[in-house]
């Protein structure tokens, strides 16, 4: 779980603007820290299914997010999976 100091920084590195809390590129990057700290801990206990699950959510909601941005405008997606290190 992410505690409000690691949100904090994470948006702070992220946003559009000084007041940006909720744009899609935030949206992604807190989703992406969620992935990471749930695959680490889906590393150790493997027979947790309930995490599993969530973790399947998580992964769903920020493809339809960079979908859905890689539509709206492109250069902004590029920028954001180079900056996140996801995709190849």
């Amino acid at each position: 779980m992410l505690t409000k100091t690691e949100k904090e920084e994470i948006t702070s590195s992220i946003r559009l603007h000084a007041s940006d809390t909720g744009s899609t590129d935030v949206q992604v990057a807190l989703l992406t820290e969620r992935i990471r700290q749930m695959t680490d801990h889906l590393r150790i206990h493997r027979k947790d299914h309930h995490s599993q699950r969530g973790l399947m959510k998580i992964v769903g909601r920020r493809r339809r997010l960079l979908r859905y941005l890689s539509r709206r405008e492109p250069n902004r997606y590029k920028a954001l999976i180079a900056a996140l290190g996801i995709r190849k």
